[in-house]
């Protein structure tokens, strides 16, 4: 393996992410035949293969899954090096990788912009999951920094909350709970069906303890991992839902969506920045971090505080 690259490592990693050789090529901004070939320059070097190819379904073989660990080991003990660097000129330049659940797509990218016009040396990549996966992230030094609603509690991580995080529940605008006398109870919600995030995402695990608080079960009919799925199915008149504040922007303005304004809710969670406690951050890394903590709040109360009502 001494004539491996490190390219070649960044891009076995990128399609052992994806488990698709054309996603791992959009996400490197590469082609699809170049990542082809970097990953058969590669398996030439080790003189086994690290893909097996079904038709269109791509795993990794068992060399392959004990070569993902040691080529992240590497890439991450590379970016320390870097950072140290960074940190020794005092430099805010290189490549940031933020790791970002999925609902914080809606809050982030304008953020991020206002970031890079005041930080133009920076280099950003964002990365998307679930609070689970984010977590892998995290552990495993995919990402320098995350932005999450609750921290992981196995990880030692260094977790700052920058912004209030609401939840609601969302009907569609000709919902019946929506013409009945005075506010919808949690017990009437649950003859209607509940179209929810998946399992490990944080939104359904805020749901779940909300209706263990009042010992109860919501009626499950649909589980998808696209907010935007879910919102299309409420508005059509398909169930209820419970959604962070932050993704239904649009839907509240043009009244496309309506808020259930059950007892006890907005269940009010956090936004928070966070990072593991052995990770040494870059320049760059502080200087997002500290942006976040000083913009973020201002920024989610001027855009989606006049849909807030908290509770009495």
């Amino acid at each position: 393996m001494r004539n491996t690259t490190f390219r070649q490592l960044r891009v076995f990693v990128e399609v052992a992410r994806h488990l698709n050789f054309a996603r791992a090529a959009e996400a490197l901004h590469l082609t699809p035949p170049a990542v082809t070939m970097q990953v058969k320059e590669l398996e030439q070097h080790i003189g086994m293969p690290l893909f097996e190819r079904t038709g269109r379904q791509v795993s990794l073989t068992t060399v392959g899954e004990y070569m993902l660990v040691y080529a992240r080991k590497i890439l991450a003990t590379l970016k320390d090096a870097e950072d140290a660097a960074a940190r020794l000129q005092r430099l805010e330049v290189g490549t940031l990788t933020i790791g970002m659940v999925s609902t914080a797509k809606y809050l982030l990218p304008r953020l991020l912009a206002q970031f890079q016009r005041e930080h133009e040396g920076i280099e950003i990549k964002l990365v998307a999951g679930n609070r689970d996966q984010l977590i892998r992230m995290l552990q495993g030094n995919e990402v320098d920094i995350a932005i999450m609603g609750s921290p992981p509690t196995n990880l030692a991580t260094r977790a700052e909350p920058f912004a209030a995080h609401p939840h609601v529940f969302v009907a569609s605008v000709e919902h019946p709970l929506l013409h009945q006398v005075g506010h919808p109870t949690i017990e009437a919600m649950l003859p209607y069906s509940f179209i929810v995030r998946e399992q490990g995402s944080g939104t359904r695990a805020a749901m779940e303890r909300f209706f263990e608080s009042s010992r109860l079960e919501p009626r499950i009919s649909m589980e998808l991992t696209s907010n935007e799925t879910i919102k299309q199915a409420v508005m059509a008149g398909m169930g209820l839902s419970f959604l962070s504040l932050h993704t239904l922007g649009l839907e509240l303005e043009h009244k496309l969506i309506s808020v259930l304004d059950v007892p006890g809710t907005p269940i009010v969670r956090a936004w928070n920045v966070v990072h593991t406690l052995s990770k040494l951050l870059s320049p760059a890394a502080e200087a997002f971090r500290y942006f976040m903590l000083e913009q973020g709040e201002s920024y989610l109360a001027e855009k989606y505080g006049s849909f807030l009502k908290l509770p009495e």
